[in-house]
């Protein structure tokens, strides 16, 4: 039986006019939630700068904790740690000069990787 014969006799009958009504809603309501979700893909997609298609599935994050640095140093210590690390850098060069804030900067970064693990 077609839609147009269940409205006809769903005029007379207030019971089947509140069924259809139902199934009605029903079908609105996954309509929205489908555009919705295809909304927030696209969103998603746009945010992160990826193509996602219809069927793709949503892939799910998985943060990974960060390693917690088990050496609890106070700055004076990691200042120090830097400082002999830039000295043996420049040691590496025979201390040639201008390149004192190069060498700091590179004993911080070597210091601070070491240190995070």
């Amino acid at each position: 039986m077609s839609n147009d014969g269940q409205k006809k006799t769903a005029k007379n009958d207030p019971a089947k006019t509140e069924e259809i009504a139902k199934k009605e809603s029903a079908k609105k309501k996954v309509a929205k939630k489908k555009v919705t979700t295809k909304k927030a893909a696209v969103k998603k997609a746009i945010k992160t700068g990826t193509e996602q298609t219809k069927k793709a599935a949503p892939k799910k994050v998985v943060k990974k904790a960060k390693k917690s640095s088990v050496l609890n140093i106070s700055p004076e210590e990691r200042w120090k740690m830097i400082a002999v690390a830039a000295y043996h850098i420049a040691e590496k060069r025979n201390f040639a000069p201008g390149n004192d804030l190069q060498d700091w900067v590179e004993a911080e970064q070597e210091i601070d990787k070491f240190l995070q693990g």
